[in-house]
């Protein structure tokens, strides 16, 4: 909720303001629901995001939000402490509506790149100083910006030949006339779904990685926008990422609308829910797991239908508790759509009995992968990611632990019944590609543990005080100008989610945080410097959903 400055910054309760060193550059105060928010001259975009992350810590740029009011256009910078998570400030930059022209945060966080690359591209906001200010969903022949009032829906766009042609001035394909240019996808197995890459090779060395996205154009955010709250929003997060990560991308709108609304979810439900994120989790590593053995090793036979077998019996799972196999649709405000099927001791001793076997099939996964020879040859010491170049591109996940980041907002910013529960954030710090690999398997160990607890808990529960879902309005209605940023720990990283209320059941604005978009982004980082089969090797090992990553 916005308000004006009103007293000075280091007044109030006695709390150190985050502000405070840059109290200069703020021109007013507002008021969000997960941090303090400041507005700031538009100039003044790197000089406070320096000192914000050298002075107070906030070194994660965790999304970037752009939006138009009437009357300006407004960029909010979510910035983190990848330490401590739950240490937030948002940095509102205003923007004039003849002139939406501000500082770009790119010489300070390289994630900034793509972010305001999409800002500019479906709002209209311009970014002075940024190094590659040109559209990244959309053709740059497209009129106009689809987020922003003016745009015209019904105007026909003409996208020319040239559209087509390869290397963009000023990109990281345009290396020199002595080297080969080779595109990968957008349609190839090995990009893991429409991903074009632009790769420049000098002899069998790649020395430039471009990656193209924006082929699928998912609009979910302004489907989002114009749905309710109460009812219409919440079946289509499960399509954001259709790996399997469906349930933790429900829990992640779940969130944000929850303390938006200030509902308060029962006990028993989010018990409930944290055994079926786990499962949800199995399900997308165990894809990951097979589609990376047909990316380095080709195998189908083995690993990759051992690793789909895995999923079908977990999706057995999931299909008895929630009606589906896929687009699961069980979460709601509040809770979850109901109880465990009947009877219900038959269903939690299924549980129990997966997971019974579940050891003996890990260490199966282990022979055919992790000890695999020539996988190992392939992965080990490739798609090389330091932890600080890591969070540079603030990615987020398996990406960021398997550098050795110990960082889960599982633990680190706790929701649902995770704290309650005896568990182990898993890390890595070879920082390649075999890390990567190694995280993912060794968590899907941990979710089991999770899950074994959950059902402990939920079999002993009391009859009378299994309540699945808090009694909450038909039609919610959060205040005017309300505005919240919300994440959880998704299978491929911080899905994170901003909503900004207007007073009606549906949202003003509605901006999705993908795992999968910053850690793309950190692919050239990655393949540089290495051959062909690295890069597919380290694409792999970021476990893109294109879905997620377009939006």
């Amino acid at each position: 909720m916005s308000t004006e400055l009103l007293r000075d910054p280091d007044e109030g309760d006695g709390t150190t303001d985050p502000f405070s060193p840059v109290r200069e550059s703020v021109t007013g105060r507002e008021e969000h629901l997960n941090a303090p928010a400041a507005r700031i001259r538009p100039d003044a975009v790197r000089e406070v995001l320096s000192t914000l992350r050298d002075e107070g810590g906030y070194d994660h740029l965790a999304c970037v939000t752009a939006q138009e009011y009437e009357g300006r256009y407004e960029s909010i910078y979510h910035l983190r402490s990848y330490d401590d998570p739950t240490r937030e400030v948002s940095v509102v930059v205003p923007a004039d509506t003849d002139d939406p022209v501000s500082e770009s945060a790119t010489p300070v966080f390289r994630t900034a790149d793509w972010h305001e690359r999409e800002a500019y591209d479906l709002v209209g906001i311009e970014y002075d100083d940024h190094p590659d200010l040109r559209r990244i969903l959309l053709p740059e022949t497209w009129q106009g910006h689809p987020l922003s009032s003016e745009y015209d829906a019904e105007r026909p766009q003409i996208v020319s030949l040239s559209e087509n042609e390869p290397i963009e001035p000023g990109s990281s394909a345009s290396a020199g006339s002595d080297t080969m240019l080779l595109n990968i996808g957008p349609h190839h197995p090995a990009t893991h779904g429409v991903l074009h890459l632009q790769v420049t090779l000098d002899g069998e060395t790649v020395v430039g990685v471009e990656p193209d996205i924006g082929y699928i154009h998912r609009c979910e955010e302004q489907m989002a926008q114009s749905g309710t709250y109460r009812h219409q929003i919440m079946p289509y997060p499960d399509r954001w990422d259709w790996g399997g990560g469906g349930l933790l991308n429900e829990w992640a709108y779940a969130r944000v609308a929850e303390d938006l609304a200030d509902i308060e979810v029962p006990e028993y439900a989010q018990v409930i829910r944290t055994m079926a994120a786990e499962l949800s989790r199995i399900l997308s590593h165990m894809l990951a797991m097979g589609a990376y053995a047909l990316d380095v090793i080709g195998d189908f036979t083995a690993t990759f239908m051992y690793a789909i077998q895995e999923r079908e019996r977990v999706q057995d799972l999931l299909e008895d508790l929630t009606g589906q196999r896929l687009m699961f649709n069980y979460f709601r405000l509040g809770g979850v759509a109901w109880d465990f099927p009947e009877p219900r001791e038959e269903f939690l001793r299924g549980i129990r009995e997966y997971l019974d076997g579940l050891p003996r099939r890990i260490e199966e996964y282990h022979d055919l992968l992790t000890r695999n020879e020539i996988l190992q040859l392939r992965t080990v010491d490739t798609g090389t990611l330091p932890p600080s170049v890591a969070k540079e591109y603030g990615t987020t996940g398996p990406v960021l632990r398997g550098s050795g980041v110990d960082y889960d907002l599982r633990r680190d910013d706790p929701y649902g019944y995770y704290d309650e529960l005896d568990w182990d954030v898993v890390t890595e710090d070879g920082c390649d590609n075999y890390s990567r690999l190694l995280v993912r398997m060794r968590e899907v160990e941990e979710s089991a543990t999770i899950i074994e607890q959950c059902v402990d808990l939920l079999d002993d529960w009391p009859e009378d005080e299994r309540t699945v879902q808090a009694n909450i309005p038909r039609t919610v209605r959060p205040d005017d100008d309300t505005e919240v940023y919300r994440a959880v720990e998704a299978a491929k990283g911080e899905l994170g989610i901003y909503v900004r209320a207007d007073g009606t059941d549906k949202p003003a604005r509605f901006k999705i945080r993908g795992p999968s978009f910053s850690n793309l982004q950190a692919l050239p980082e990655m393949a540089e410097g290495e051959s062909i089969p690295d890069l597919i090797a380290s694409l792999g090992s970021l476990d893109t959903i294109m879905g997620e990553v377009d939006r």
